[in-house]
């Protein structure tokens, strides 16, 4: 008999685990402990019942097994024939076999078959449960990967524009595609940073090897350099195991850094060993391990000008800096915002299992009236709900968030009524101000502000205003 027990509420999303042991109760105790850890799980005393059920798991995506944990001594087939009969159903299972401690050969027999793990019994519970969420994290990284890389527009297809700008950008892009030369990606957030690093790879001759990306931004400074480097076991309080690094997980391939202007000082450094040395030591290492990984680091922020204010290494932005690309904001290319649209447009209709849709006239002519402060993630995110929310094939003004048309309605009436400076042109003048009375002292002049370190040079960037010493 099958049973499956799930402490997810989300049994689709969870793995799919199928226990194969002649003792019920050792199905029992595993299916419930697993179950607790989230995972879908079935169980089966009969390892030819076992291979029925892997067999209906093939054909039908939702029931497909991603591990079978399985005893190796059962009396109708054993755990290492159990393995052979299924690679030839589904060899995308992976097995863990349990074993006796007598049975180490056969275990070591399984692991030359395919098995990826095996373990002794009697076995800790805590033992078990690393060895299975091992396998799976592997597997998700592997599969995230995978649709990733199925997703990917072939190339520099992938940046959406005709523009001048967009051109230029692609010109650059495609000469440092043709090494591999360390890039400097810059531009507000949204413009799409990720998606020309990306097309990079996929141009580059690590378009086989992976493409793996952090943000900088997401992670306090302890967590991510676990992140970037690995630690081993004991390194710190919660380390229970040894973890890889992604700089070595991306060996040979494309590692891509955003907002790299958010590191500290000691990650830094770090950051400045693994371009020179091409070396990395995880957190509780003695020994360094080289790393060949092609790196593209990506900042919303001037760098230039956090070296001059300390709060950039200068040396490592001489490394990053040796090949820069800088991506305009939409609102300066507003004649992509049609291929862009468009685009989504039809991704979208695909993606949602829709007919496609087409947007009218005047709907477009609202997507290119508006100023898109969160540039083409922004457009993108909106198109995506309009299409899921619009009734009819044709995308009219009324599907469009009251967003777009009242800032087309202000920005007419405004530009009518010649009342006096707007908002931009006044704040642009305060901070002037405020800066010429601190001695352009940027962080007394953020407090006056009362915005924080990082908003005011991007601020001081947008606007042109002129460093200390120039107005």
């Amino acid at each position: 008999m099958s049973k499956a027990i799930s402490a997810s509420s989300k049994e689709r999303t969870a793995a799919r685990i199928l226990v194969v042991d002649d003792e019920p109760s050792m199905c029992e105790f595993l299916s419930i402990m697993l179950g607790k850890e989230g995972y879908a799980v079935s169980h089966q005393t009969s390892a030819n019942q076992a291979l029925t059920e892997l067999r209906q798991g093939s054909r039908d995506p939702e029931k497909r097994f991603d591990l079978v944990v399985t005893d190796l001594m059962m009396p109708e087939m054993s755990g290492l024939e159990l393995l052979k009969s299924s690679q030839r159903i589904d060899p995308g299972i992976d097995f863990i076999v349990m074993t006796a401690f007598g049975s180490i050969d056969t275990a070591v027999e399984a692991l030359k078959n395919g098995a990826h793990d095996y373990i002794t019994k009697p076995f800790k519970v805590e033992e078990i449960k690393i060895a299975v969420r091992k396998v799976i994290e592997q597997k998700q990284i592997k599969r995230q990967y995978q649709v990733l890389k199925e997703n990917l527009s072939t190339g520099f297809d992938s940046f959406i524009g005709s523009s001048a700008a967009v051109v230029e950008i692609k010109r650059l892009a495609t000469k440092a595609a043709a090494t591999d030369v360390t890039v400097l990606i810059s531009g507000e957030s949204g413009t799409g940073k990720e998606v020309l690093a990306r097309a990079i790879h996929s141009e580059s001759n690590r378009s086989s090897e992976p493409f793996l990306s952090l943000n900088c931004a997401a992670l306090p400074e302890t967590l991510l350099e676990s992140e970037l480097f690995g630690h081993t076991k004991g390194s710190f309080t919660g380390a229970i195991k040894d973890k890889v690094g992604l700089f070595a997980a991306a060996v040979d391939g494309t590692f891509f850094l955003d907002e790299i202007s958010e590191t500290s000082p000691a990650i830094q450094a770090k950051l400045l060993r693994v371009l020179e040395e091409k070396e990395i030591t995880p957190l509780g290492a003695t020994k360094p391990q080289c790393v060949d990984v092609r790196l593209i680091a990506a900042t919303n922020a001037n760098l230039q000008e956090r070296v001059d204010h300390g709060a950039f290494r200068a040396d490592l932005f001489y490394r990053l800096n040796v090949f820069s690309i800088k991506i305009p904001p939409l609102r300066h290319r507003g004649e992509d915002i049609e291929l862009l649209a468009v685009h989504f447009v039809r991704r979208h209709c695909a993606k949602l299992d829709m007919p496609d849709k087409a947007l009218s006239e005047q709907a477009m002519g609202l997507l290119k009236a508006y100023s898109w402060p969160g540039n083409v993630r922004q457009l993108e995110n909106l198109l995506e709900r309009t299409v899921m929310l619009s009734h009819g094939v044709t995308i009219g003004p009324d599907d469009l968030p009251d967003e777009i048309r009242n800032a087309t309605d202000i920005k007419n009436r405004t530009a009518s009524l010649s009342v006096g400076p707007d908002l931009e042109s006044m704040e642009k003048a305060y901070i002037f101000y405020t800066l010429a009375q601190t001695g352009w002292n940027k962080n007394q002049a953020a407090k006056i502000l009362g915005i924080d370190l990082s908003t005011l040079y991007r601020k001081i960037e947008r606007y042109g205003l002129p460093k200390k010493g120039e107005a």
